[in-house]
């Protein structure tokens, strides 16, 4: 039986080193996912050194949805409620859904959609989504279910967001659910969020 193992990140390396380290302990490339907020621009199209970072092989150069847009590194597309992330692997086909043969375009169904079809628990889809929304990284791994409780504890190893706190701290601020129909965040507002949870060292 297959597992989705789900990690949010508030720091763009700390998801790279949980993605090196599913890698390093046997879990396949194709089975590795990252999807990362691109509001600020940092991460541009043709930029080999950050697919590099983010495991070469998470999934990169997968086709999204089946209209034939070849992902080269790490893909640019934009995310309703999210918008421009740059994503790779088997998550990032799914939330792309139909996208014309572009490398940029609207992911239909989005993050909440892709990440409960893989099994992952509605409510937690949510923050999980909401999470990128506010500058996050997100990185999933399918796993066999013996396999799970490792991929576990090296997201966690790797700075992972405790997500019940992350949820009770959404909802202090009057959050209730991802809304896919949300201005995404800008800029600053990202710098801002991510200001909120500062960086520990491992």
């Amino acid at each position: 039986m297959t597992r989705t193992v789900t990690g949010l990140f508030d720091h763009y390396s700390d998801a790279s080193a949980a993605v090196d380290q599913l890698k390093a302990s046997g879990i396949s490339d194709s089975d590795i996912s990252i999807v990362s907020n691109n509001t600020d621009g940092r991460y541009n199209e043709g930029e080999n050194d950050v697919a590099e970072d983010a495991g070469a092989g998470a999934g990169i150069g997968a086709v999204v949805g089946g209209a034939g847009g070849l992902l080269t590194g790490l893909g640019i597309m934009a995310i309703p409620g999210v918008g421009p992330v740059v994503a790779a692997g088997w998550l990032a086909a799914t939330a792309a859904g139909a996208v014309a043969g572009a490398v940029v375009g609207g992911a239909a169904g989005g993050l909440v959609g892709a990440l409960t079809d893989s099994g992952v628990d509605e409510r937690d889809a949510h923050v999980y989504a909401e999470g990128v929304r506010r500058g996050g990284t997100l990185v999933t791994a399918k796993v066999d279910e013996f396999r799970a409780a490792e991929a576990e504890a090296i997201l966690q190893r790797s700075n992972w967001v405790d997500l019940p706190a992350r949820r009770t701290a959404y909802e202090g601020q009057g959050w209730t659910s991802f809304d896919s129909a949300a201005d995404p965040y800008t800029a600053q507002e990202v710098e801002t969020e991510r200001a909120r949870y500062p960086h520990r060292t491992l």
